[in-house]
């Protein structure tokens, strides 16, 4: 088994290196970090980043708890391990842009370890992956993104992009709007079956491709003009990202439930919203098209 250590080094580098990398992108950016303490047991590192002119809200987390019982969000599908003590360590990243035209982004990658009692030895599994939920699409965006996704998982098996891809597309999906939250990526959880090395290996793998496919989108759109309506749909569109924070995040509720920081939980809402009553796109616009040709489960590329 990997020392925790060794998985607490790569995800406080990955940490550092995505700050340092969006404060060369975004340098007029506004940067507050805070380190906090849990009373349960350990802590983190919470990074929020304001008012830049490619990020209007954004933040990277580093967490590193321990606790005495699992909360019920981190057991749904090992339900055997309910009230067990756990670690549990990862990296959140969200970004909302001031562009309408460039995607907000997501992405974590985290590592649980626990016992199902004190002789055995510990049960673990890592998780995380990442999303774009753009409000304008652009199909040479959407494969480029999917491209990277299908790229980082291509070393540890052909099956894994296409698995990762179909439940990234099943959990990001709003059941009461009837619609995905964005253009989806990958999603995985509870993973062990490649053992520890392998399986840390692919997260890594993960957790690195998520920047560079999320820059070259970002800069190619940064400078993108818009006006007054493109943004009042963009904080339309934030809205359906908080419907889904609140009411389906797994990570949102699992933090919730263990008693984490809230704010740095909350961290990924963004900084503007706007709810409008039955809005409908106009029939033909690039805000329908979102909906009809974007925020459905789609083959991006071949893989």
């Amino acid at each position: 088994m990997i020392e925790s250590s060794a998985i607490k080094a790569y995800f406080t580098g990955l940490h550092r290196g995505l700050i340092e990398r969006l404060t060369f992108l975004d340098p007029e950016a506004l940067h507050a970090e805070d380190s906090w303490q849990r009373e349960e047991g350990g802590g983190g590192l919470s990074h929020v980043i304001t008012d830049g002119r490619l990020v209007e809200k954004g933040g990277v987390n580093f967490s590193h708890v321990t606790g005495a019982s699992l909360p019920p969000s981190a057991t749904k599908t090992r339900p055997q391990l309910a009230n067990r003590p756990f670690e549990a360590m990862g990296v959140s990243v969200v970004f909302h842009p001031q562009n309408p035209f460039v995607p907000c982004t997501h992405m974590n990658v985290r590592y649980f370890s626990t016992r199902d009692d004190t002789d055995a030895p510990p049960i673990w599994w890592f998780g995380g992956g990442f999303d774009l939920t753009p409000c304008y699409g652009f199909e040479e965006d959407a494969i480029t993104w999917h491209q990277a996704a299908h790229d980082a998982c291509a070393p540890f098996g052909n099956d894994l992009y296409p698995r990762f891809k179909a439940a990234c597309d099943q959990y990001f999906h709003l059941p009461h709007r009837g619609e995905a939250r964005g253009i989806g990526g990958l999603f995985f959880d509870d993973f062990d079956e490649l053992g520890p090395q392998d399986s840390f290996s692919l997260t890594q793998s993960i957790g690195n491709a998520f920047l560079p496919a999320w820059e070259g989108i970002a800069l190619k759109r940064k400078n993108t003009p818009y006006n007054h309506d493109q943004k009042s749909f963009q904080k339309i569109r934030r809205g359906r990202y908080v419907e889904f924070n609140l009411l389906y995040d797994r990570g949102t509720l699992f933090g919730l439930q263990s008693n984490g920081r809230t704010e740095s939980i909350l961290m990924s809402l963004p900084p503007q919203v706007q709810w409008a009553y039955n809005h409908t796109p106009v029939p033909g616009s690039p805000e329908e098209s979102l909906v009809r040709d974007f925020l459905k489960p789609r083959d991006w590329i071949s893989s």
